[in-house]
């Protein structure tokens, strides 16, 4: 047993039916892995990373571009990919006008599906499966009902989609560098089960660590670190300075356990991973 194998065995101690953890390194190997890698979980808004990376594709593929013109008056794709288009959380109510502020937003991203499956004639979750899920040999994952919340997937296949995020085959990487940068930056708003943040960072469809405080990842992850956690007590994050990604997948909705033992957690696989 290796301190890295130590670091992720922690998460089968957690509180929670079921626990399947990998920690997957810059040049795509699952370094440690902890609980059933082939159990199918509800991803909740890991689905996001998901469906914002097929976006993504279909940009490059020329069906969609990120200053198209979608949602709301003034509002774009980037806009709803960024949490910016000014959306309530689940319903087309506007609660600020374009850029403004960072509300997020399931509907953005059902808008965000709804345009791309009208561009291309295909349906998101296909979509999806034939630019992302087979490529990357994600035989057991699917978007759902949801382009916002409806995934599911294991951990092995996320495992993979882990290792796309940090070198990528299906995008130009200056498209994920794009991705992972902070879009509309200086935005405050409401982080989900962590409140109110001055600058709420986000990406194209990929949550930016940033100055967060609290928040779900470690207190050691550097600012560059994305990613996303969902309400079915998930997440993946990628922490480019330490050349790493992590997934968690549980089946105990998130709440403040998670908040309180997820942090540390990340720690100890940053700690893992800094000593070798």
């Amino acid at each position: 047993m290796t301190a890295l194998d130590d670091a992720v065995a922690v998460s089968q101690g957690w509180d929670v039916p079921h626990a399947s953890v990998a920690v997957v390194t810059a040049d795509g190997r699952t370094a440690a892995s902890a609980g059933d890698q082939d159990r199918v979980y509800r991803l909740a808004s890991v689905t996001k990373l998901l469906s914002a990376y097929a976006a993504l594709v279909a940009v490059e593929e020329g069906a969609l571009s990120l200053d198209q013109p979608a949602g709301p008056p003034g509002a774009t794709v980037e806009h709803l990919l960024a949490h910016t288009a000014g959306y309530d959380f689940s319903s087309t109510t506007l609660r600020a006008a374009p850029g403004e502020r960072r509300l997020y937003s399931n509907t953005g991203f059902e808008v965000l599906a709804d345009l791309l499956e009208s561009e291309t004639g295909i349906a998101f979750d296909a979509y999806a499966q034939e630019a992302v899920f087979a490529p990357l040999g994600m035989a057991h994952t699917s978007i759902g009902d949801s382009a916002a919340a409806g995934g599911s997937s294991t951990t092995a296949d996320l495992a993979r989609f882990a290792a796309e995020l940090q070198q990528p085959r299906l995008l130009d990487p200056a498209t994920l560098e794009r991705a992972t940068g902070v879009s509309f930056p200086g935005r405050r708003g409401v982080l989900p089960g962590f409140g109110q943040q001055p600058e709420n960072d986000w990406g194209l469809g990929l949550e930016i660590r940033g100055t967060k405080s609290p928040h779900w990842t470690g207190a050691h992850n550097s600012p560059e670190t994305f990613g996303h956690f969902g309400q079915s007590g998930t997440f993946l994050w990628v922490d480019p300075r330490a050349g790493a990604a992590l997934v968690a997948l549980t089946d105990r909705p998130f709440g403040p356990w998670a908040a309180e033992v997820w942090p540390p957690f990340s720690d100890g696989v940053l700690e893992a991973l800094r000593t070798g």
